[in-house]
């Protein structure tokens, strides 16, 4: 048996999956797309410039998405994340500033956040919404 993270991008953030998966394999060591198929003229569900299914691996762990033009009523939220757990202080700094850049959204800064500090399960914390929905927590294990 195996579980894999699935991601649908829908609403304002259908048509911006493909650029999203590029972005988090430019970022992630051992990283890449997988594989892309695209919707064919006039199939139900998207257009031939929507991923119907893809395929990619951030830092050797896979993870599927799609995109659906279809009018639903939900999309991403923060009560669902990826949690990735830094090696380095280097490396949580990286990552948080990429994924919180350029309209991501920062929820709790990789500093101490309401004064909470050592949040017991790593030395530095962060979460934060990348600008395509998705939400990230990063954490430094060590």
């Amino acid at each position: 048996m195996k579980t894999t993270t699935f991601l649908t991008f829908v609403g304002e953030y259908c048509g911006k999956a493909e650029e999203a998966i590029n972005f988090y394999v430019s970022i992630f060591p051992n990283s890449e797309v997988k594989n892309i198929i695209k919707y064919s003229e006039g199939e139900a569900g998207g257009t031939p410039e929507l991923i119907k299914h893809g395929v990619f691996i951030l830092n050797d762990v896979e993870y599927m998405v799609s995109e659906s033009n279809y009018d639903h009523a939900w999309s991403f939220t923060p009560g669902v994340s990826i949690f990735v757990s830094c090696d380095t202080e280097d490396q949580i700094q990286t990552l948080f500033e990429a994924l919180s850049s350029n309209d991501g959204q920062v929820m709790v800064p990789l500093d101490n956040y309401r004064g909470i500090g050592d949040y017991g399960f790593g030395k530095k914390f962060g979460w934060c919404e990348d600008k395509y929905g998705i939400s990230w927590q990063l954490n430094l294990s060590e």
